[in-house]
């Protein structure tokens, strides 16, 4: 099963800032969203939903310190994403 990623354009400037700010992750974070787009619940990604703030939105690991913020419709086979960046700027 594959899902359908949405850029959004809000996303498209963020996802820029940081392929700017982090080229030296832009492989983790391209093998992150393909994996992302064939298998949402893989293990490697940590799929996990956000709390507080952040709630409704899920969670996607890069590397350890790094997430993809996204909405995540299983119905829809849809995957909104919403932001990229260190855990502490995207939570």
């Amino acid at each position: 099963m594959t899902f359908t990623l949405i850029y959004t354009n809000s996303y498209i400037k963020r996802a820029s800032k940081f392929a700017k700010k982090h080229p030296d992750l832009l492989s983790q974070y391209e093998k992150t969203l393909k994996i992302l787009e064939r298998d949402p619940n893989h293990p490697s990604l940590r799929l996990h939903p956000l709390k507080g703030k952040s709630k409704g939105l899920y969670s996607v690991f890069i590397n350890v310190s790094y997430r993809i913020t996204l909405l995540f419709f299983v119905t829809e086979k849809e995957i909104i994403l919403v932001d990229v960046g260190h855990h502490d700027e995207v939570y």
